[in-house]
């Protein structure tokens, strides 16, 4: 289990630091599992870290509330790792790289420990203005964990690959500049949300 854990800090090291390179190295070895376990730990660290904030913040616990955390949310990772890995060999084929689904999922679950922070981020925010600066930046660091994953594990053509990314942008800023960021403000932070229709 060490050596697992190593193995994914240094994974979640090289995805910051230098994610050309380690997007590069990313291959198919029949090994999906792991991937899979990756986005489940994740997702329940997630659920754990939110869990525990609600406590501090004097919110009561339920059984309810233990069982979201320790098995919806990280089911959930997993469903949305599945669902990402969809999305990605569909960009994939337009943008003419790997048409490798083991690829797909691996390069996605390697960036599966920015759904922990992003959950956190979205706990913290306490009203529509902070809620505002923390998805965008959520969005926009994930839009281009994508773009690395498309480019250089996908090893799409840079120019689709832009192209593609950028309809993607245009689309979120869409979201953003018309009505529905309320709906994905909810999805996010229920009641800092709220405080934006005041």
């Amino acid at each position: 289990m060490m050596q697992k854990i190593k193995r994914w800090y240094k994974s979640v090291r090289g995805v910051i630091v230098n994610p050309k390179r380690f997007f590069t190295k990313i291959v198919a070895d029949g090994d999906i599992e792991e991937s899979m376990l990756r986005a489940f730990i994740y997702g329940m660290i997630g659920g754990i870290l939110v869990l525990a904030m609600r406590l501090i913040g004097g919110a009561t616990i339920t059984i309810n509330s233990v069982f979201i955390a320790l098995v919806i949310v990280p089911v959930i990772a997993v469903a949305l790792l599945f669902v990402g890995g969809g999305l990605m060999m569909l960009v994939s084929e337009i943008t003419g790289g790997e048409r490798d689904w083991e690829i797909a999922i691996k390069g996605l679950a390697s960036i599966f420990f920015i759904y922990p922070v992003i959950l956190v981020m979205n706990a913290l925010a306490f009203n529509c203005t902070s809620l505002w600066i923390i998805s965008i930046i959520g969005d926009a660091y994930v839009l281009f964990l994508f773009y690395n994953i498309a480019l250089y594990c996908m090893r799409g053509r840079r120019g689709a690959v832009i192209t593609v990314v950028g309809i993607i942008a245009i689309f979120m800023l869409t979201v953003y500049l018309t009505n529905y960021h309320i709906g994905w403000f909810l999805l996010k932070n229920t009641g800092a949300a709220l405080s934006c229709l005041l």
